[in-house]
């Protein structure tokens, strides 16, 4: 069983300077499980067009920020 780390993503979508709605989204299909690729190509729409770089930076953040 895992265990859930709080994270102000708020934080995250500031240090990156994008919209806190598009990171709160993308960190959810991160934590379901989505790669990088995946999201990028076909969860566009999910993203609001987030590129592969910018969600590379958000996957890094989360996972600093929950280590």
């Amino acid at each position: 069983m895992g265990t859930s780390v709080s994270i102000d993503l708020g934080r995250v979508a500031h240090d990156l300077h994008l919209p806190l709605d598009k990171v709160q989204r993308t960190v959810e299909l991160l934590d379901d499980g989505n790669t990088v690729p995946f999201i990028t190509r076909y969860r566009k729409d999910a993203t609001g067009g987030l590129d592969e770089e910018q969600i590379r930076l958000i996957q890094d953040a989360v996972g600093k920020a929950r280590a």
